[in-house]
């Protein structure tokens, strides 16, 4: 067997002269969005915000190396290595340290060592096709600048147009931070922020290894081997139909959200977090039921109708008479989580009471209630799946609306009521949905609030960093902003990116220049734009208020 190494690695071993990543040609093109490079750089935010000095870990990599030289080829982490070195690369272009710059670059291409027989060349080479584009315009000292004017169009492939997609946003993103906090940044990315490197001389090795670890990574999905052993037991007569009624289902969800399904059937039918593989599970908790000429049954009555749910809750289509805009309305809030835990509960109550709006508007406002509550809380993966795992399992056992699982404990409901009264501009991936939350809560009957906007922002009213002269520093002490500064009363939603020219105007200028013509019909932020003033005393007030109403909501 070929020799197996594993090594957790901080960023500055990764590119350093012990790697000479390049991409095979046969590996697909760099594909990664600029929502996921977003997600990447508010991952890291998040951890620099926290402070607590722990390790960051931002996932593996599987090459082909061989101990004894630096060139890898990347089998899986190409997505990651190269939205790594985009940030890294801007980063350097918006440094003003000269010693941040030279150590940047550093990083990103090898300068070069006579001594030890080093020639200068980019740590991460691209597939050929693309790998000059990304020399250029990314491992070039001062080269974002022109990447960024260039026509998106004029551009020969998705990969070059993915990296200048992903370099504008983060740009974006990190030209609104000072040189201090890009510095920490760095230094967290450096340091603190680790991956674990997985080489094997061999490349079948590298593929068995990627194949342990990221199942999605292989050409034949678990649906794929589920499909063949369906539509397999079936008479060859109506074989052609079911394959076909199959596909649709496939079609109707993509590729993805049509594999994720397999898993949320999978935890419905056992009512249990996920163990083993799906393709074991599957087959023992599902699939064993519709053994002895009963395939046909599986694909009438579970995939079909569940795919069904499923295209039902991503798009927003419930329709079953009066009650069906509320239950639409909860899907949406749902949705807009950061995760899919519930998913299977949703679809469980979709396929067992699918003609009663009115008792699945009571159902989801309970599955909303506990789901935001963990978010809130921000209560990582396993315990949030176990809690829904019971849930299914008391749902499954007929206690419906009365599912013990549903409450919330008394120390559940003071930890978010905690989380809701802090710092929640820190929050990065619970802000914008509590405040959205908020924004209906505030809304007037006849006004509708909008959340289609292109793009919603999260801002303050007292700003973070009022100029010496200015209203702000009259009206609160330090103490005072350190304490209003971040929280929910001082917050509201803008459907428009930060102007840092006006963010720190006084009060009544700030709400002409810039919050008036942020607002795309935020009921929360029109609110503010109704205030003569803005002082501790309104904060406090509105702070009262704010709570309330989500306290009200989710019987906190």
């Amino acid at each position: 067997m070929a020799q197996l190494e594993a090594r957790e690695l901080p960023l500055h071993k990764v590119f350093c002269s012990d790697y000479d990543f390049r991409i095979p040609d046969y590996q697909r093109p760099y594909a990664w969005q600029a929502e996921q490079a977003q997600q990447l750089l508010a991952d890291l935010e998040e951890a620099l915000l926290r402070g607590d000095g722990e390790p960051y870990f931002l996932g593996s990599l599987v090459l082909v190396k061989d101990s004894r030289a630096a060139e890898a080829d990347v089998i899986d982490g190409q997505q990651r290595l190269t939205t790594l070195t985009i940030l890294l690369a801007v980063m350097r272009d918006l440094a003003q340290q000269p010693d941040v710059v030279t150590n940047l670059v550093a990083m990103i291409s090898e300068p070069g060592n006579t001594v030890l027989g080093l020639k200068a060349k980019p740590r991460l080479t691209l597939r050929p096709r693309d790998a000059g584009f990304f020399h250029q315009h990314i491992q070039t000292s001062g080269s974002i600048k022109t990447l960024l004017e260039l026509n998106p169009h004029n551009l020969r492939t998705d990969a070059q147009r993915a990296v200048q997609a992903n370099a504008r946003a983060l740009h974006t993103a990190l030209s609104a931070w000072t040189d201090d906090q890009r510095l920490a940044l760095c230094t967290l990315m450096g340091v603190q922020t680790f991956l674990v490197a997985v080489s094997t001389p061999d490349l079948d090795s590298a593929h068995r290894i990627f194949s342990v670890m990221n199942s999605r990574g292989l050409d034949l999905s678990p649906a794929d081997i589920f499909k063949a052993q369906i539509i397999g037991e079936i008479d060859e007569q109506v074989s052609e139909t079911y394959a076909r009624r199959w596909e649709d289902a496939e079609e109707s969800l993509g590729r993805e959200e049509f594999s994720d399904l397999f898993m949320h059937i999978r935890m419905i039918f056992s009512g249990e977090r996920a163990r083993q593989e799906l393709l074991k599970e599957f087959q023992t908790q599902v699939l064993v039921d519709y053994k002895g000429g009963r395939a046909k049954e599986f694909v009438d009555e579970v995939l079909v109708p569940y795919a069904e749910a499923s295209a039902m809750i991503r798009d927003k289509t419930y329709a079953a008479g009066d009650g069906s805009p509320q239950v639409n309305a909860w899907f949406r809030r749902l949705l807009q989580l950061d995760n899919n835990d519930w998913w299977p509960a949703a679809l469980w109550a979709l396929r067992s009471h699918g003609d009663g709006p009115v008792w699945l508007g009571s159902f989801f406002r309970l599955l909303e209630r506990l789901a935001a509550s963990m978010f809130v809380r921000r209560i990582y993966t396993t315990p949030r799946v176990l809690r829904f795992a019971e849930l299914l399992t008391e749902l499954n056992a007929g206690l419906g609306l009365e599912a013990p699982a549903f409450q919330l404990t008394e120390a559940e409901r003071t930890e978010t009521l905690a989380r809701l009264d802090g710092d929640v501009y820190y929050e990065l991936r619970t802000r914008r949905f509590i405040l959205l939350r908020l924004d209906e809560l505030v809304a007037e009957d006849d006004i509708v609030a909008t959340y289609d906007a292109p793009r919603i922002t999260v801002e303050h009213v007292l700003p973070q960093n009022p100029g010496p002269q200015s209203q702000w520093r009259a009206d609160f002490t330090v103490d005072q902003r350190k304490e209003w500064t971040h929280r929910l009363a001082n917050l509201v939603l803008l459907s428009r990116t930060k102007n840092s020219q006006v963010q720190n105007l006084d009060f009544a200028e700030k709400k002409e220049r810039y919050l008036r013509r942020g607002v795309v019909t935020f009921p929360l932020t029109t609110q503010v734009l109704g205030q003569v003033t803005w002082t501790p005393e309104h904060l406090e007030k509105r702070q009262v208020e704010l709570l309330g109403l989500l306290a009200e909501e989710w019987r906190l």
